[in-house]
């Protein structure tokens, strides 16, 4: 109803103002994505919107596909040796953390694959198995880069000297242990060669640290640097002076399996600590010492004569 003293323009006012609040239009802010019509549940519903279905559809691809890609590359675990394609070694992808399970000889070991750690789980709700059924087919066989430990009794060869103290230092060190391996490839018996760090033990050693096991095998003298007949089963991680120097520092102290070696260096010179011990009376007993390589190619040269005396 119309009231004598209202105008025209007042009702056109009033008609504007009751006009629902569902056609409002959208700021021209978002035209990309309402093309500047006002917008209505009857109109919209079921109403085609090309330009967003594009967008929205293009990052759930994107992110679906960033997470596959992320689970492949870090969060996937690698069972045994065969399941690591070619594109593992020597890339950022080539560093393996996980649990060692065993340790079989002065240079290699069992390793339970752990992709992310802790932070992935393994440890908290992710538990690591421990019955060698659960571990059957599901570990990496790991050999030491760049070092040759004591051989131990296996395939018919007797046992080596000192291979039980460098069998039990290895294992002191990383069984049951968290290690990070940079792995290089596969050697002639389908290990991977690698180097291997583990972080110290007790409260009060320097968590951050990490140690090379390899490095630490060769200054407490139970390995020697790697001697193989074919180079391209030599892998150093680029450290080679460095072990050699390791070598030849524990051959000078005589420590280790060198401990009865007179305390020479490979160039036939005594170190300074068996100097010493000579100059006050402590002379030890000089015995010959059989490095690893030597042991393998004595063995290969008798299993040779012995099946020559066969025939």
């Amino acid at each position: 109803m119309r009231w004598p003293w209202s105008s025209d323009s007042d009702q056109n006012d009033k008609a504007n103002n009751q006009k629902p609040s569902s056609s409002r239009s959208v700021p021209s802010l978002f035209h990309w994505w309402s093309d500047d019509r006002p917008l209505s549940w009857r109109d919209t519903l079921n109403a085609p919107n090309w330009q967003r279905d594009a967008i929205v559809s293009t990052l759930l691809t994107g992110t679906a596909l960033f997470c596959i890609g992320f689970y492949r590359s870090w969060l996937r675990r690698v069972p045994t040796v065969a399941h690591l394609s070619p594109d593992w070694y020597r890339t950022r992808r080539g560093r393996l953390l996980g649990r060692v399970t065993s340790v079989g000889d002065g240079d290699n070991f069992r390793l339970f694959h752990t992709p992310g750690g802790r932070l992935a789980g393994w440890g908290i709700w992710r538990r690591v198995p421990t019955e060698r059924n659960q571990l059957r087919d599901r570990t990496l066989h790991i050999r030491l880069a760049g070092i040759d430990a004591p051989e131990c009794a296996h395939f018919g060869r007797p046992a080596q000297p000192h291979s039980d103290a460098a069998l039990a230092f290895l294992r002191d060190m990383i069984l049951h242990q968290r290690v990070r391996a940079h792995i290089f490839r596969q050697d002639q018996y389908g290990r991977v060669v690698a180097q291997v760090f583990v972080r110290p033990r007790g409260f009060l050693l320097p968590r951050w640290r990490r140690r090379d096991v390899g490095e630490e095998m060769l200054r407490r003298g139970w390995a020697t640097v790697y001697e193989a007949k074919d180079e391209r089963y030599s892998e150093f991680g680029g450290r080679r002076a460095e072990y050699e120097a390791l070598e030849r520092r524990a051959k000078e102290r005589g420590i280790g399996m060198w401990a009865g070696g007179g305390g020479k260096g490979p160039d036939g010179k005594r170190g300074l600590w068996e100097r010493v011990k000579g100059w006050v009376g402590m002379e030890t007993k000089e015995v010959e010492v059989e490095s690893p390589r030597e042991y393998k190619n004595r063995m290969a040269r008798e299993e040779t004569k012995g099946r020559k005396e066969e025939k």
